[in-house]
């Protein structure tokens, strides 16, 4: 069963690239008091995920902490490395927008959100997702209907219901 507005995000651990390798991400320590956009890709460097959604995000940051956003996170089924490198290509990283990985699915099955496509090798990887979070709480929840596409769950489309 997929989550929806009014739930708690459910308890995971993720992972970032920091400096010194590999760091785990506490989801619930991360947004406790705080305000925070998530957004969930089904793969680093996929087509639309890299030419759409990151970049809707980079696009749109501004407005967001204008809004009283504290964080941006982007979440894919990738190892830190891939969720790293395609943080810094992208212009994700510099423009101050967490890149976490979610390297066996575990965040994105209790979130209900997975889905496989083997005929182009995503297995258990994310349904394409935004929402916003206060203090843990999901408060608005954007899914698209199919991972091709990128337009409720863009930052533009999540900025029009905020």
């Amino acid at each position: 069963m997929s989550i929806s507005v009014g739930d708690k995000l459910p308890s995971a651990s993720l992972t970032h690239l920091g400096a010194d390798g590999p760091e785990a991400v506490d989801l619930a320590a991360r947004t406790k008091g705080r305000k925070v956009v998530i957004f969930a890709v089904p793969g680093a460097f996929t087509g639309v995920c890299h030419n759409a959604h990151v970049p809707s995000f980079v696009r749109t940051k501004d407005q967001f902490d204008a809004k009283g956003v504290d964080e941006i996170m982007c979440i894919s089924v990738n190892d830190p490395f891939v969720t790293g490198a395609w943080g810094e290509i992208t212009g994700a990283t510099a423009a101050g927008i967490t890149m976490l990985g979610d390297p066996v699915s575990d965040f994105t099955k209790a979130m209900g959100m997975e889905f496989s496509n083997p005929t182009v090798g995503l297995i258990d990887r994310s349904k394409r997702y935004a929402m916003v979070v206060e203090d843990g709480t999901i408060t608005l929840l954007h899914e698209e209907e199919n991972p091709g596409l990128c337009d409720v769950s863009a930052g533009e489309g999540l900025l029009a219901e905020m």
